[in-house]
């Protein structure tokens, strides 16, 4: 039983290869150059977006943690049903069970879903809240000084520890009994903006403060820092409140048996990355 993990390197696909270490179970890691990896974890060199770069990896692979938004999918799932893959664990988003789909976001992981249902593999679909590891977002601010400026003040969302998502993924490509599941994932409680940078601030021992951003504000802020299909997709999600990301689910501690962690742990194992 081995598992290939794509995006190795990221913030989801980092914390699968970590899960899938901390469990003793063998995996790959996808990633396009030289990687550290913890024991038990083989490294594989190539670029999701071709799938021949990485074709002979997939044999004695069992299952695949897959990303969506990436090229030729349909050809790596053909390549992995030709090499004996089982199943697929597929990073999906809460952007899918919005009320309106036809933004940027949900229309490229709805096309990722449509691929692997029609691959024939058996398929897990993990559809998360916002990552806590996106208050990274915030670092140059906080290298700057105290205040942080935040989008949709008003929006209370339950963000979730990357490592809750690839526990997950783990039981998922391991066990049996998550085939043609999709799991919407969220942290332990709905915190706003204010609140989150509360929380970095008391473990980081800061005194920081908050600066609400108008919604035009916001607007500009996104368009800034990507492209407008993907800033007007976000923008509708809290702003128009097309997807619910408030709400908790119990599917972290159904699935892993564990509560889901929270942001202030989240804080504590990574705040080196506030330094400097």
């Amino acid at each position: 039983m081995t598992v290939l993990v794509t995006g190795a390197t990221g913030n989801a696909g980092g914390a699968v290869v970590r899960a899938l270490a901390a469990a003793g179970l063998p995996g790959r890691a996808l990633a396009r150059s030289k990687v550290e990896l913890p024991a038990g974890i083989e490294p594989v060199y190539g670029d999701l977006n071709q799938p021949d770069t990485f074709v002979e990896s997939l044999d004695g692979v069992s299952g695949i943690f897959l990303l969506s938004g990436y090229d030729r999918i349909e050809e790596l799932l053909a390549n992995a049903v030709k090499a004996g893959v089982q199943r697929v664990a597929l990073l999906s988003s809460s952007s899918v069970v919005g009320t309106e789909t036809a933004n940027a976001i949900a229309q490229y992981h709805l096309a990722a879903e449509a691929a692997v249902d029609a691959s024939g593999l058996d398929w897990t679909y993990l559809r998360p809240n916002t990552f806590m590891s996106n208050t990274l977002r915030w670092l140059d601010q906080l290298r700057a000084g105290d205040v942080v400026r935040v989008q949709f003040p008003e929006v209370p969302i339950s963000t979730i520890h990357p490592l809750d998502i690839a526990e997950v993924a783990v039981r998922a490509l391991t066990e049996d009994g998550h085939s043609r599941t999709a799991y919407r994932l969220s942290g332990p409680v709905a915190l706003k903006p204010a609140e989150q940078v509360r929380i970095l601030g008391e473990v980081l021992g800061r005194p920081l403060q908050t600066y609400e951003m108008t919604r035009a504000e916001s607007h500009d802020d996104l368009l800034a820092a990507m492209p407008p299909q993907y800033a007007s997709a976000i923008e509708s999600f809290y702003a128009d409140g097309i997807i619910d990301e408030t709400t908790v689910t119990d599917t972290v501690e159904t699935v892993t048996g564990h509560s889901p962690r929270t942001l202030r742990e989240w804080t504590h194992e990574n705040a080196g990355l506030f330094a400097g």
